[in-house]
């Protein structure tokens, strides 16, 4: 059984409960009528007891719901009896838990309390202590006319209420399965990713073997023969490039297998910064400041995969900031979550530019120095983790990163 429907139910008797007794008192002593006080007052309070008892219990069986309603007719059935039964302007509050139980009860248990009903009200036909409305015939019209007004208000207040709460419940039911299904298609297309860097990393490593194998033989004939200096440099130079294209080719490989599936561990964050600020070119300047209870914070994360997300934003910082001007880093913890907050002094983005921002193979960047996949994967890991990526930017304003991420985080399903 839902715990949000116990919930709501015992919310709902409370208010049932709380209008009974102004009820009571209204008629009794506002309208004159004669009341018997002592089994009414019986009567809820057994109902009371009931909602307290579910407040301890909380049953986990959609039959202990079913059997809770059931109870709810039954004592409504008691009610009607001491108040004129059929004839009582409330008696069509049996619809109220009718209406309830088919949005929250299975097929099954709502027939049965629809026959419940109609058992009870059939028999408070038959047995019913009848009330003194008035005098006379039109008096007692009048009566009941004005209690069949208030009582249609009450039905319509209570089943308005859940109904707006049932469909507030499916709204967010809605939402958190879109963001799964998109979740769940940002971790397709990072498998598609790390699949091709895979395959990019096999295919390339042959051709490149052989260049640094011709690089190598070119110094070797270079050092014999009398050639200007700066040629042996740029042959020097090539094989020096080949050499750091073949480790990032393996290091690709193994992000490709590692960082999907790395485990968690414990790190501190100035540890998690301070490998991420480590891989980085000095300039421009990495300015990082901490929140006095966020240095020495323990994070149980995937460290290698959230060092490099947090890793590619500060580059694209770097990139975005003119020279001579620094980006600051700002770590702070808010509840239970870790804040880093990655700012530029660059000259930001339009909002139709910030819009697609995050997007694989979508990049601003001039040919050849950026793929656009930076802030997809580094977006992916943080929401991997039950956090989240956004960024705030402007035209000649800047640009704001913030990734928020749980001190325990856990893996999405």
């Amino acid at each position: 059984m839902s715990s949000t429907n116990l919930a709501w139910l015992r919310r709902l008797r409370w208010g049932a409960i709380g209008g009974q007794l102004v009820t009571m008192l209204v008629v009794r002593f506002g309208m004159g009528i004669a009341l018997p006080l002592a089994p009414l007052l019986a009567i809820v309070a057994l109902e009371a007891l009931s909602n307290v008892a579910l407040h301890v219990w909380r049953p986990t069986r959609e039959g202990a719901l079913g059997a809770v309603m059931a109870l709810d007719v039954l004592l409504l059935t008691g009610l009607l009896y001491f108040t004129g039964g059929p004839n009582n302007p409330f008696s069509f509050l049996f619809l109220v838990s009718i209406s309830l139980g088919t949005l929250i009860l299975p097929g099954a248990w709502t027939w049965a309390l629809v026959l419940l009903s109609l058992a009870c009200s059939a028999v408070l036909f038959a047995f019913n202590r009848p009330l003194e409305l008035g005098d006379t015939h039109a008096a007692h019209m009048a009566a009941h006319l004005r209690g069949m007004w208030v009582a249609f208000g009450v039905s319509a207040a209570f089943i308005v209420y859940f109904l707006r709460r049932v469909r507030r419940a499916l709204a967010a039911r809605e939402a958190e399965l879109a963001a799964s299904r998109h979740l769940a298609a940002r971790q397709e297309r990072l498998a598609s990713l790390a699949t091709l860097a895979a395959g990019a990393a096999h295919e390339l490593s042959t051709p490149l073997s052989t260049i640094a194998v011709v690089a190598t033989e070119l110094e070797r004939a270079i050092a014999r023969l009398d050639v200007p200096a700066g040629v042996a440099e740029d042959v020097g130079l090539v094989r020096g490039e080949v050499e750091r294209c073949r480790a990032i080719l393996e290091r690709m490989c193994a992000d490709a297998g590692e960082v999907m599936g790395e485990a968690f561990e414990t790190i501190s964050v100035d540890e998690l910064v301070a490998r991420a600020v480590s891989g980085l070119e000095p300039r421009p300047e990495i300015r990082v400041a901490f929140d006095a209870s966020a240095r020495t914070l323990a994070l149980r994360v995937p460290p290698r995969a959230l060092g490099q997300a947090l890793q590619g934003v500060l580059k694209n910082a770097q990139d975005a900031t003119p020279a001579g001007r620094p980006v600051s880093l700002a770590v702070a913890r808010v509840a239970d979550r870790v804040e880093l907050v990655v700012r530029d002094e660059g000259a930001g983005m339009p909002p139709e530019i910030a819009a697609r921002v995050g997007e694989p193979f979508f990049t601003t960047k001039p040919a050849g120095q950026g793929m656009g996949l930076g802030l997809f994967l580094a977006r992916t890991v943080v929401e991997r983790l039950g956090g989240a990526l956004t960024l705030d930017s402007a035209a000649r304003a800047g640009t704001t990163a913030r990734l928020s991420v749980p001190v325990r985080a856990e893996a999405a399903p």
